[in-house]
């Protein structure tokens, strides 16, 4: 990272990734923040500051609260983790996955999700086409967001991030990739089996 991406660096750390999704479309306080996030308030106060300066965050509201004053803080909607910005992606890919192993950890027993892990070649179409899809879905996600733990909803933990892959350096054209070796056969004969049969990588998990 560089001193010339402030708004990645503020990113780039998972308690602030959480609250950036947490007051997408609701307004939370220091404190509220940190009961949510079991953090002491003056630790939740600080991310804040931090996401207020880089403009992630706002000033939503201020209301009295036990005989002060309780300054509520929502997201700045927009695309804080869009792959317009690749300087930091690995300290944010390192952030997102921080938070999908604690959210794995306190996922709901029996419950029905959906997994899925890809490495694939597909057309520059195909994947416009699903880039934008995808975008649409995680949007729609977020503006449904009511108040953590709000009556009548479900908490959900999704992290996603897809993005095209870089070729192997080539050089005349060739991949200088070193030759794959075969080992020799010292197992003796063995029965052939069926070829193996590649199945879809994604799974619809149910109870």
């Amino acid at each position: 990272m560089t001193a010339t991406d402030p708004l990645l660096r503020a990113l780039a750390h998972p308690v602030r990734l959480r609250i950036v999704s947490l007051v997408w479309n609701v307004p939370l306080s220091a404190a509220e923040l940190s009961r949510e996030l079991d953090i002491s308030h003056a630790l939740a106060s600080q991310h804040l500051r931090r996401l207020d300066a880089v403009g992630l965050v706002e000033l939503a509201e201020v209301r009295a609260n036990r005989g002060g004053r309780e300054r509520r803080y929502r997201a700045v909607h927009g695309s804080p983790l869009s792959d317009q910005r690749h300087e930091g992606v690995r300290l944010i890919a390192e952030a997102m996955a921080h938070n999908l192993r604690e959210r794995a950890g306190r996922r709901a027993p029996g419950a029905e999700g959906v997994t899925s892990d890809a490495e694939l070649w597909v057309a520059p179409e195909v994947w416009t086409d699903f880039r934008h899809r995808l975008a649409a879905l995680f949007g729609e996600l977020h503006d449904a967001a009511q108040a953590p733990h709000a009556p009548g909803t479900v908490g959900i933990g999704a992290t996603v991030m897809v993005f095209p892959l870089a070729e192997p350096d080539t050089a005349d054209g060739l991949d200088t990739a070193a030759p794959e070796t075969t080992e020799p056969d010292t197992a003796g004969p063995q029965t052939a089996g069926p070829p193996d049969t590649p199945g879809p990588d994604i799974t619809e998990e149910r109870p």
